[in-house]
This record gives structure tokens, sequence and C-alpha cells, in this order.
């Protein structure tokens, strides 16, 4: 079976690749993503993928996604933008637009089943604890943007129904959905860089003040995708409830959180807050989302059990359990969507096979040694900085998922750099990274003769930096190569990275080749 998948960098997304590459039925996978995730890296390696940012003209998103649909046995549309929050428009193009385009795509192209990620959110409010199944109305929410479009995309899926009876749709409709990879993502998506998560590592948070009346249910993305899986393999129509059997509720949270001072407000009280941390921009989350989750029914799972046989592994307070967990540490992986955060947690784990109890032997000069490795974490700290914003800026380009796919592993390799330095007990030296940083900011500013629109020269002299910046990294990796073994390091981790850089290289310069080819063009 050939199975095509939007969104399969995300957070359902990569445990379903995980759960489709362990099954036998699946022989083949093509994830399309707005920015294509580490392909070197698991398990983003075991599926094919193409870049495509489904709000672009309509009809060649629709032309482009036929193309790619064509010959599949399946299609799951996971792609969905949470953010930026503030922009209705974007929104509202990237997700009922784009079911809609999707929809049009898999009629186009023949394609048999089409399964879409739909969600609890679709729901008509209630304001009762009665399990509802999946007859309940979607109305949505009228306050929660997510929920209105999660409503409007049903009523795509019902036109597709209508208009192309011989297409099996399958909507699953999951409640939250955690797991230990999105620890980076929801604090991003739903907090913002001012709340403390990372305090969560460090012990118990002060208090937990929750809004009086609040019950949760949750699923693991694992879970989920086993679900997901099965409606491929089972082919059901209709809509499928997917949740775990536990409701959570304010002592399960304070328990979960670790914390036994439980503050429960009256959820206008929490809903002013909000709205007034969002306002001011202390939060990334308007208040619809809190009407969300204080108006969405419980989920009754029966279908998704009976007719599926799906049996989740994990309770809704482990997947929860799991995912404070990975807040606390900015747990993630190479993709657009789950990155790790900027400062992920060093552990063990983040370390090169070997590099335990390393130690700057006596052989070597540990000051110099420093120095190099120092200067190397800030050529990586400006770079991460350039590629970043060229992976943004670049969207209208046929390279631009490539740019996003670098970005995720020259955010890694300056991780490792940190890492590297700690356990080498060497300083980082930090006020280099600070003015790199600051330097590669002020660089953008050259206009290179456009003021209201970008220069097809800042294209060109952007790849020719990039470039020189990544020989740069690729000499370093390769000195550390040489002398891993003295350093205790498995010189093979470091080889490979000399090699991904000659790809990395080869990404840049067909850049570069684009670049050239338009530079000095008279432009329409």
């Amino acid at each position: 079976m050939r199975v095509v998948v939007t969104g399969l960098s995300g957070n359902a997304g990569t445990a379903l690749l995980r759960a489709l590459s362990a099954e036998p039925a699946i022989g083949s996978v093509l994830g399309i993503a707005r920015r294509l995730p580490d392909r070197t890296a698991e398990p983003y390696r075991a599926a094919e993928w193409a870049a495509l940012d489904l709000t672009g003209e309509e009809d060649a998103v629709v032309e482009e996604l036929t193309a790619l649909f064509r010959g599949a046995d399946a299609v799951v549309h996971l792609a969905w933008l949470i953010q930026p929050n503030r922009d209705r428009e974007l929104l509202r193009t990237a997700n009922v637009e784009g079911t809609r385009r999707v929809a049009r795509a898999v009629a186009e192209a023949g394609v048999p089943h089409l399964v879409v990620a739909s969600s609890v959110g679709a729901y008509a409010p209630v304001d009762d604890d009665e399990p509802r199944d999946e007859s309940w109305p979607t109305d949505g929410i009228s306050t929660s943007h997510y929920s209105v479009d999660k409503a409007a995309q049903e009523a795509v899926l019902d036109e597709l129904e209508r208009d192309r009876p011989d297409v099996i749709v399958t909507r699953v409709r999951p409640s939250l959905v955690f797991q230990a990879d999105a620890g980076a993502e929801i604090p991003r998506l739903f907090l913002g860089p001012l709340i403390p998560v990372r305090l969560l590592r460090h012990g118990r948070l002060p208090a937990l003040t929750v809004p009086a009346g609040l019950r949760l249910q949750a699923v693991h993305s694992d879970d989920l995708a086993d679900a997901y899986r099965l409606a491929l393999l089972r082919r059901p129509r209709g809509a499928v409830n997917v949740a775990a059997p536990d409701v959570l509720r304010a002592q399960d949270l304070a328990r979960i959180v670790g914390n036994d001072r439980l503050v429960e407000v009256p959820p206008g009280v929490v809903r002013a807050a909000l709205a007034l941390a969002y306002d001011t921009h202390l939060v990334v989350a308007d208040p619809g989302w809190l009407d969300m989750a204080m108006g969405a029914p419980l989920l009754d799972t029966t279908r998704a059990t009976e007719e599926l046989g799906w049996t989740p592994r994990r309770t809704a307070a482990e997947a929860l359990e799991e995912l404070l967990q990975g807040m606390g540490q900015g747990q993630g992986v190479p993709s657009g969507p789950l990155h790790p955060a900027s400062t992920p947690a060093l552990g063990e784990e983040a370390l090169p096979r070997r590099a335990r109890h390393v130690s700057v032997p006596p052989t070597l000069d540990s000051e110099l040694l420093g120095l190099y490795l120092s200067d190397h974490l800030t050529g990586a700290t400006a770079g991460l900085g350039r590629i970043e914003r060229m992976a943004e800026a670049y969207q209208d380009l046929p390279l631009h998922g490539e740019l996003a796919e670098l970005a995720e592993q020259v955010r890694g390799e300056r991780d490792l750099y940190r890492v590297l330095l700690d356990y080498l007990h060497l300083p980082r030296r930090r006020h280099r990274q600070l003015l790199s940083g600051v330097a590669e900011r002020i660089g953008r500013l050259k206009l290179n003769g456009r003021v209201v629109e970008r220069s097809p020269l800042t294209v060109l002299l952007e790849a020719e930096l990039m470039r020189s910046a990544l020989v740069g990294k690729q000499a370093g990796w390769q000195t550390i190569a040489d002398h891993a073994e003295e350093l205790g390091l498995d010189p093979d981790r470091f080889v490979a990275l000399v090699e991904r850089t000659d790809r990395q290289i080869e990404t840049i310069e067909r850049l570069h080749a684009y670049a050239r080819a338009r530079a000095f063009r008279e432009q329409d």
C-alpha cells in the first residue's frame, strides 16, 4: 500500500511515520510538509518527501498535490496551522482551504481513501460530562477560531462525500494529543517564550491554578498513530473518536504535576486573565482555547475500540506525564514543528557514543582546544541565525523545504558544540555567541538595491556567505574527528557530520545556481 501524508513532520505525523514504518502492509510513504525535516534522522529517513505550502495559489497547489497523490492507495491529511494565532486569514487559508485543496486533489488523482485529522474541537459545546459519540453535531464553539475552522473542515468533507461517493472519507476526531517529543512544540504554540516551563525540570511549581470544572481527555501520539494505521487498513467511512479512557480533573492534574497546592478559579476569571495576557503579548494562545477546553464534550470511543479494534497502550495521565517531562527538557526531534528548544537540557543521551566521562588529555592544550571549539560554536550560532532567516524568508523559492531541513540540521550541530564544550569542561565564552548573533542581525539590514521588496541579489549573496560558513564548519568536524579517539569520542560520529556537510553544501550550491541565473535580470 502506498500512503501519502500531509503534515507528516508534525506531532501526530511523526508518530504515524513510526507506526507505518513497522506495518508490513505499507509499502511506501510520501510525506508532504511546508518545512522538510532532517531526512537523515529517524524516523524521517523512512519516507520520501516533498515540500509544499498549502497556502499558495489554489490551482497551482491542487495541481501539485494531484501529481503527488496519483497512484496512492490512501491520503492522510494531518497538516494544520495553529500559529500565528492573530492572522485569521492565513489560518483559515491553510486549514479550511488547505483541506478543500487536498480534497480536490484526492478526487482528481483518483485516490480511493482519504483520512483526515479532525478534532474533538469540531463538536458543538456541552455543559455536562456525558460522553458523546460521533453523531454529536459538529457546529464548533463560536469563540474558538480552532473550533470554528475544524467545523468548517467537516463541512468541506461533507461536500466531498456528497460529490464523490466513490471516495471513502474517514474523519479521526482525537482529544488532546501528547508525547515527549512535543515537549518543545507545545510551549511554543500555546505559551510563548516568557512562560518559564523549565521550572518543570527543577521540581514542583509553586502552585497549580486551574479553572474550576476543567476536565480533559488525552491520547498519546503513538496510540493516535495506531488508530490512523487501523483506519488505513480497515477503511471505515465516517467519523471515529479517539481518546484514552481516563478523564483528567483538577486533582489528577495536581497529582501529575506533583503539587499539593491546587487553586481552582472561576473560569470567567481565568478567561479575563488570559485575555489580558494575550492582548499584552505575554502568551501566544487566545482565550478561545480556554473556551474550547471548557465546552468541548467528552468523547465516546466505542466505535474506535469495536470497529477498528483500537486499544490505547497509555492512559491520558501517562501521556500528560510524558509531555510534562518533555516540556521540562525542551525535548523534540529534528523537524520544523517539533524541533527541540533552542537551549536543550544537556544530558548523557545528547553525547555521541563513548562520550560519557570525557576530558581533555594532557597531550592536548585545553586552552587552545577550548578557543577552537568556542569559535566554531560562535560560527554555528551565527550560521543558524542566517539559515533560519533564509528558510523563513525564501518560502516562495523552489528549495525552501530543503533550506528548512538544513536549518534543523544546523540547529542540532550548534547544540552538539554546546554539549562537547560542557562535557570537556571548557568554557563556551557566551559573549562571543551573543556578539555574533548581533552581527548577523545587523547584516540583514543591507538592502542590496531594494527598499520595499527583496533584492534578487540578496539570495545570491546569502548563498555565497552560507556556503563559506558550511566549508568552515566541515573543517571543524574533520578536525574533531582527527582528535576524537584521543578525547574519548567516537570519530565515526564526526566523519558522518563531514559527509552530511557535503550534502548541505550541495543544497546551497543549487540555491546559488538558481539565484545567479536571476540576480541581474530585469524584474517584471
